[in-house]
C-alpha cells in the first residue's frame, strides 16, 4: 500500500472526458500500477442524475434546461440530482477501499470532514445533518454548501465531492437538489459576501484530503497519469 495520494489539478473538464479519465484510473488502481488519485477540476454547467434520482426532481424538460445552457446526464453515481458548473471545486478520489477497511460509508465520513474542515479553515462554519446528504452551513437556516455521491466497482471508488467555491447558485433553484424540497443553496463566496481564492480554496481541499485519508499528497500532472488523451490539465 502506498502512503501516497497524487493530487492532479485539471481545470475546466467536460463531464464525459471526466469520466473516461476516472475509468482509466480505476482500472490502473485495481492493477496497482498507481497509487490513489484525488483529481480537481471543475464542469461546464451540467445536472447530472445519481441512481436514486426521480424525473420529479427535474421539474422543466430537458429542452428547457438546454435554453439554459445546462446539460441533463444520467450517471453511475450513488445519490440524486445535483448540479456542477465552473467556479464549483469537484475532487474526485480514485482510491483502493481495502486501505479503510473495504468500508465505503467510512470513505464517506471522511469525505465529510474533508469538507466540513476545508470550509472552516476559509471562515465558514459546516456540518453534516442526520437523514440529508451533503454539507450544510451551522447556521439557521442551513444552506447546502457540498454535495458527495460516489460509485464503487471492485473496491475502487470514483466520484466524489462538490463544494460551491464562487459558482452561480440560481441553477439549484431549477431542480430539487438532492431529492430535497426547499433545499436552500450556498457557496463559500456567498457566505462571505465576495468572489474568494479558488487555488487556495483547492489547495486546502488537498491539504484536508491527504490528513483525513492519511496520506502524502504528492502534485502529478495528466500526463504523468497517462491522461493525455483525455485532454485534462487545461486550466
Amino acid at each position: 500500500m502506498s502512503a501516497e495520494v497524487l493530487v492532479v489539478r485539471c481545470g475546466l473538464v467536460p463531464y464525459e472526458e471526466a469520466l473516461v479519465a476516472q475509468r482509466w484510473l480505476r482500472d490502473a488502481r485495481e492493477d496497482g500500477s498507481i497509487p490513489d488519485v484525488l483529481l480537481l477540476l471543475e464542469h461546464p454547467a451540467i445536472y447530472t442524475r445519481g441512481r436514486r434520482s426521480t424525473p420529479e426532481e427535474l421539474p422543466m424538460a430537458e429542452e428547457w434546461y438546454a435554453l439554459q445552457g445546462i446539460e441533463v446526464r444520467d450517471t453511475d453515481r450513488g445519490g440524486r440530482v445535483t448540479y456542477h458548473g465552473p467556479g464549483q471545486l469537484v475532487a474526485y478520489p480514485i482510491v483502493d477501499l481495502r486501505a479503510y477497511g473495504d468500508d465505503v460509508h467510512e470513505f464517506v465520513r471522511r469525505l465529510e470532514r474533508v469538507a466540513i474542515s476545508s470550509l472552516g479553515d476559509h471562515g465558514v462554519g459546516a456540518q453534516t445533518i442526520e437523514g440529508l446528504t451533503g454539507v450544510w452551513t451551522e447556521d439557521e437556516p442551513s444552506r447546502k454548501i457540498g454535495s458527495i455521491g460516489v460509485h464503487v466497482s471492485r473496491g475502487i471508488t470514483t466520484h466524489g465531492l462538490s463544494i460551491n467555491v464562487n459558482n452561480d447558485l440560481q441553477p439549484f433553484e431549477w431542480i430539487v437538489p438532492c431529492g430535497i424540497e426547499g433545499c436552500l443553496p450556498s457557496s463559500l463566496g456567498r457566505e462571505l459576501g465576495g468572489e474568494q481564492d479558488f487555488d487556495a480554496f483547492a489547495e486546502t481541499v488537498a491539504g484536508r484530503y491527504a490528513a483525513t485519508y492519511e496520506r502524502e499528497a504528492v502534485s502529478a500532472t495528466p500526463a504523468e497519469l497517462g491522461l493525455e488523451n483525455a485532454r485534462l490539465g487545461i486550466a
